[in-house]
């Protein structure tokens, strides 16, 4: 054998050494990133915090104010829900008090855009932990208007206002 046929043949050898070297640590990095893809993709749903306030004497009782308004108060928190998360009204004027008493989690309240027989636009942007704003609007198209924390709408915090026929 001429000296650059056993270059090559050494050459050659090396090569599949190294290849045979190299198929354990590929298969066990493939297997590796199967099994993060796996052990990532579940069916559960996120565990969410369980309600633990306790609400108001106010809070989603409907009164009528001595100007006409009809009146609610809602509450939402650390935990991802309205309370209540629906009530009634009449056709008229309607007056919503939303009170955060998160310790940590900041809210929004707005009618869900399209959702409802009218639109109300009326809406709280922020609203802080420890905060209470109010919103006036009238409605007069009977049904269902959802509302939403935009924040959080995909965690379920959502309700309904239901406006009752004439």
């Amino acid at each position: 054998m001429s000296t650059d046929a056993a270059r090559a043949a050494g050459a050659l050898r090396r090569d599949r050494r190294g290849l045979r070297n190299r198929r354990p640590a590929g298969l066990l990095v493939a297997l590796v990133l199967a099994l993060l893809a796996i052990a990532g993709c579940s069916n559960t749903e996120p565990t969410l915090p369980d309600a633990t306030r306790t609400t108001g004497g106010d809070v989603g009782a409907l009164s009528t104010a001595a100007d006409g308004f009809q009146e609610i108060t809602l509450e939402t928190g650390d935990d991802y829900v309205f309370t209540p998360a629906t009530f009634t009204v009449a056709p008229g004027k309607v007056r919503i008090t939303v009170r955060n008493s998160a310790d940590q989690l900041t809210h929004n309240f707005l009618f869900t855009a399209g959702a409802g027989p009218a639109e109300i636009t009326e809406q709280i942007p922020i609203l802080a932990p420890g905060e209470t704003k109010t919103i006036e609007f009238t409605v007069d198209a009977a049904g269902d208007y959802p509302f939403e924390c935009s924040f959080h709408a995909q965690l379920g915090q959502v309700g309904t206002m239901t406006v009752s026929g004439p």
